[in-house]
């Protein structure tokens, strides 16, 4: 396999992972703030009986606080490199398995009006712990993000640029070119200064 055909398998690998965090996370989220359970409470007569509906949020308050932190973790994904990115693929996994512990255990509550939700907060909790782990294992060689956009790091010997010997006219800005200007916001100084 030639090394553009490794690239390309590697950025569907990473998009396949990331899409199965992203979409298992937030299939999870939603199903968790879905009703899960109604209770009736039978009250003595003429009153009606009370109808107290619970959502998987109310039942387990954990529940979509770790969707959340799996739907972010999945785009974080995207931002990491190496080896970092498998042990974020690693935490995803096991916080994606805890979304899907909370799916399980919604299906066992006691009031239980419709399946669906717990069944749906355990499916989106497995699909982000395949991506998860995916990422885990395999995570490690796929592309990262280009730093065209990053400044270059300066060494010790590339302080700052010599004089040119010629001398500066009076003012902060008199004389001076735009690229000036930026390459002294470049190097944190203040261009209108005096």
């Amino acid at each position: 396999m030639s090394g553009g055909e490794r690239s390309a398998e590697g950025r569907r690998e990473l998009a396949y992972a990331v899409l199965l965090c992203l979409v298992g996370a937030a299939l999870a989220l939603w199903a968790a703030t879905r009703t899960w359970s109604v209770e009736l409470t039978v009250r003595p007569a003429p009153l009606p009986p009370v109808r107290d509906t619970r959502s998987g949020a109310a039942l387990l308050p954990w529940l979509p606080a770790l969707a959340l932190v799996t739907l972010a973790g999945g785009g974080a994904v995207l931002a990491t490199r190496g080896r970092l990115r498998q042990v974020l693929g690693a935490l995803l996994g096991v916080l994606a398995l805890a979304v899907a512990a909370g799916g399980g255990y919604g299906l066992g509550v006691d009031g239980l009006a419709q399946r669906q939700w717990p069944v749906l907060c355990l499916v989106g909790g497995l699909l982000a712990a395949v991506g998860g782990f995916w990422t885990a294992v395999r995570g490690g060689g796929w592309p990262a993000m280009g730093a065209r956009y990053e400044r270059p790091a300066r060494t010790a010997g590339q302080a700052a640029p010599a004089p040119t010997g010629t001398p500066e006219p009076p003012g902060p800005m008199a004389g001076r070119r735009t690229t000036e200007a930026w390459d002294a916001l470049d190097r944190g100084e203040d261009p209108t200064a005096d």
